[in-house]
């Protein structure tokens, strides 16, 4: 409600009252008529009066301070100060934009603190489960003097896995630093999906033995797909998520590798049938060191952050990934890229002989 229309109302009840005592007493409606009208119009005056500098006035300097501070300098200062033509009713929609905005910001940091310790306490777990077992044998080494000569090589074999550990950490980190600061660039080429697939599975042949595993291309090599992507990069995912399916792949299983066309994306999954997991699992297997099953996690080695590095390429992308599983039954991991637009052929042209 606008100022005005609130004194005028204000003023209009306090002049029916004044009016209605005078009729009242003096029963005379000359009397009543200039009373109403005296009192309407000193009321209206003094109303305004108060109210404009006691109380209009404090809400409109309310208002365009919030109003202010939601829009922030840069866009204030290109829009211009902002006064409204009802501070009194925009004022209470404002405060309650401004306080729903201000929970969402606490809110999110709340989340982004506890992402931050989480984070902060597996990086300094995973940087001291090797850091210690190199302490301890090098420890070992000492104490023994490498007198007994084929320990000593047993030790210095077990140390190198463990800085060989510490050093895909480091690496991994700092890809993810890069790809989330955009430092990585995307170098998209036009190349056949289908071919990239074959040699990622002849890359991975003998480490696919090593596990009994078997893997599948759930289509012809020959019926090619054309993807517009940076081909290092979708190797990189692809290697990861086959390379997942061997550690959490049962002994003699299979991983299968799909494509499906959509209308203007191919959609590659990544199939196994080994341990699954858990529903409850799901919405956070993409966080950086997440893990399931920590004490298999543990056993079967890796940096924890292999499936983060597959998210941050594929989001570079501007494509989506997923994951379905079922426990005891295997998982299946879905990725979208972007089909390569057909070059139209030329048309023939008839050269002209002399």
């Amino acid at each position: 409600m606008k100022l005005r229309v609130l004194i005028l109302i204000n003023a209009a009840a306090v002049a029916i009252t004044l009016s209605a005592v005078n009729y009242y007493f003096q029963h005379k409606w000359y009397d009543m008529m200039i009373t109403f009208l005296v009192t309407f119009i000193t009321s209206y005056i003094v109303f305004y009066y108060l109210i404009e500098k006691y109380i209009y006035s404090k809400i409109k300097l309310i208002y365009k301070l919030i109003h202010n501070l939601k829009l922030g300098r840069d866009l204030r200062d290109a829009l211009g100060e902002h006064v409204s033509a009802d501070p009194i009713n925009d004022v209470e929609h404002e405060v309650q934009e401004w306080a729903k905005q201000k929970k969402t910001e606490i809110d999110e940091l709340k989340k982004q603190e506890k992402f931050r310790r989480d984070f902060l306490s597996n990086i300094s777990h995973e940087f001291k489960t090797p850091l210690f077992a190199i302490q301890g044998y090098i420890e070992a080494l000492q104490d023994d003097g490498l007198e007994d000569k084929e320990l000593a090589v047993q030790f210095l074999e077990k140390a190198s896995k463990n800085v060989d550990r510490l050093s895909y950490l480091i690496n991994d980190l700092d890809e993810i630093s890069k790809l989330e600061s955009g430092e990585i660039p995307i170098n998209y080429s036009k190349f056949k999906i289908n071919d990239l697939i074959k040699e990622v599975f002849e890359s991975l042949e003998l480490k696919s033995k090593q596990h009994n595993i078997k893997l599948t291309f759930k289509q012809k090599y020959d019926d090619g797909i054309f993807v517009n992507a940076d081909r290092e990069k979708i190797r990189q995912v692809l290697v990861n998520l086959i390379d997942n399916s061997f550690k959490y792949g049962k002994e003699g299983g299979n991983t299968a590798v799909s494509l499906f066309t959509l209308h203007e994306q191919v959609l590659v999954e990544v199939t196994d049938d080994g341990i699954g997991i858990e529903e409850k699992f799901l919405p956070r297997l993409f966080e950086r060191f997440y893990r399931t099953d920590t004490s298999r996690s543990r056993q079967i080695g890796g940096s924890g952050l292999g499936l983060a590095i597959v998210k941050h390429i594929i989001e570079a992308h501007q494509q989506t990934i997923n994951v379905r599983s079922t426990e005891g039954m295997g998982s299946t991991f879905g990725f979208t890229l972007q089909i390569a637009k057909q070059s139209l052929p030329f048309p023939n042209i008839p050269v002209l002989k002399s």
